[in-house]
């Protein structure tokens, strides 16, 4: 075929190695990334503050505006859900320190095989689907809360139509996480963010210490500014290597036990 190298090769002791892309399961170290679970709510409106409204996993983080959280069916294909985010009350001139993300905290020792922290670290692949009518720049970052690390990259939203980005994050030899069940690590994307994060220098090109100016781009969309606003988001992916590879499709009921490690609904009739 075209490819630039052998996808099968075969060394002079009889070891046979075969370049295979999705053949692990496991891969995604993020949890209810097509948006399957959603224990507390489909639908939650009048939101003006922090906390987990829709998807579990999912965190919201408002600091100006109002929102409706609504999980949507509105999908690429292959997926049956979505986290959709309406603006409802819109904030045009934006204080210093708000800002509005969509985050998820992992464990650390579901990340050991990304080596940070040692001579073997490893990259780190994000991919995700994004519809949404307010165009323009947002930033993504991966955020080490163990050693007050960030890694910062931007997309750049072109149309209103479902597109997936993937975005290679570099590996970190500096500042290892910890082995336990603490949120180790955070990757967020912003949807709006004050001065106060967006008044430094954006470093895209390798991790650096934690510094709330340089968090996110100056360019980035105020996605709070107009109640026609609408964001839409699914198939979120955290992978070891410099290679997003597809969506990692899991079982509803493998998801929904990963989801109740952290929260679990009990209807009592």
């Amino acid at each position: 075929n075209s490819a630039s190298s052998d996808a099968i090769t075969l060394a002079s002791d009889g070891t046979c190695t075969a370049n295979i892309t999705n053949n692990l399961s496991n891969r995604n170290k993020i949890i209810n990334g097509a948006m399957t679970v959603h224990q507390r709510a489909s639908t939650v409106t009048g939101i003006t503050n922090h906390g987990y409204r829709t998807a579990d996993r999912y965190q919201l983080n408002v600091s100006t505006g109002t929102f409706t959280n609504t999980i949507s069916t509105d999908t690429p294909d292959e997926f049956g859900s979505s986290f959709k985010l309406d603006c409802t009350t819109a904030d045009t001139s934006l204080a210093a320190d708000d800002n509005v993300l969509i985050k998820q905290k992992i464990e650390g020792q579901n990340l050991q095989d990304f080596a940070k922290g040692t001579s073997a670290a490893q990259q780190f692949a994000v991919s995700f689907y994004i519809k949404t009518n307010k165009s323009g720049v947002y930033t993504v970052e991966i955020k080490d809360v163990d050693n007050s690390r960030i890694a910062t990259k931007t997309i750049t939203v072109s149309d209103a139509n479902w597109n997936r980005y993937t975005l290679i994050f570099p590996a970190d030899t500096t500042g290892a996480l910890n082995n336990d069940n603490g949120a180790s690590l955070e990757l967020i994307i912003w949807l709006a963010a004050g001065t106060t994060f967006t008044s430094g220098t954006l470093n895209t090109s390798s991790w650096a210490s934690s510094v709330n100016a340089n968090r996110v781009s100056s360019s980035n969309v105020n996605f709070a500014d107009s109640t026609s606003n609408e964001f839409y988001l699914t198939g979120v992916q955290l992978e070891v290597g410099g290679v997003a590879t597809d969506f990692e499709h899991r079982s509803y009921a493998d998801e929904l036990r990963r989801c109740q490690r952290y929260f679990e609904r009990v209807t009592l009739n």
